[in-house]
């Protein structure tokens, strides 16, 4: 069966690639958008959750009102949602990445005040809100915020965000310095009984390794003669399982 010239050239055209292929590709972007902003704000989202909470329940019982109201938790329910909200909005920022090269405390205290910063004003934003909700002029705000407002408890709950913030990323830093993988293992998993070191002694290990590879280039590693290579070799052996009887 001869094959028509005319069509051999012409291009193929998938049905896929038409206007319902273009909108069934634009929905799976944003799904996938959304999914993956979901799942940035979801640890900070529980973490705060669990604190305002404890927060929250701490409070009562220091006042003794052990008849704990259902409202106050919500309240604190919300707040961990507007204070993952606010993580978000702060992890879009460029600029959260400036200290990546500094000492480990200045990446934990500048997006920690990156994000109390977001917080105070998304608080104030929310405030805002409900102001106008109740049926308030946009221009008496600032005399609300004088007047009636309770600065008081706004600051209070202010630096308790601060504090947890602060627990919150240097536990955050920590996971990305040594990644999810091995946070696990070393909360969760125990050493086998196979290798030489336990857990301290094979992070310090780690520690030396990682400053000798600051220190020399990998021409030094490779020369069988240079004190770096025994260095290494020294390190290697003491992270290796210990050998067999």
């Amino acid at each position: 069966m001869k094959s028509n010239p005319l069509l051999e050239g012409a291009p193929h055209t998938d049905v896929s690639s038409g206007p319902a292929g273009a909108v069934s590709t634009l929905w799976r972007r944003i799904g996938a958008r959304i999914l993956h902003e979901l799942r940035e704000a979801l640890p900070p989202t529980i973490f705060f959750f669990v604190g305002f909470n404890f927060i929250v329940l701490t409070t009562n019982l220091l006042v003794a009102n052990y008849a704990v109201a259902v409202s106050n938790f919500m309240l604190a329910t919300v707040a961990a949602l507007v204070v993952g909200k606010a993580v978000i909005t702060a992890n879009a920022m460029p600029f959260l990445k400036l200290f990546d090269r500094a000492p480990l405390i200045q990446p934990i205290l500048f997006k920690t005040a990156v994000y109390w910063v977001a917080v105070f004003f998304t608080r104030l934003a929310e405030r805002f809100v409900h102001f106008l909700i109740d049926g308030n002029r946009p221009w008496d705000f600032g005399a609300y915020l004088i007047s009636s407002f309770s600065w008081h408890r706004f600051i209070a709950i202010s630096l308790w965000i601060f504090v947890l913030f602060l627990i919150y990323v240097t536990a955050s830093e920590f996971s990305q310095l040594l990644g999810p993988r091995e946070m696990r293992r070393l909360l969760f998993a125990s050493r086998p009984s196979g290798l030489q070191l336990n857990r301290r002694q094979r992070a310090r290990e780690l520690m030396r390794l990682n400053q000798l590879a600051d220190e020399h280039e990998i021409a030094a590693f490779r020369d069988p003669d240079s004190p770096a290579h025994h260095k290494l070799v020294e390190i290697i052996e003491r992270l290796a399982r210990a050998p067999r009887p």
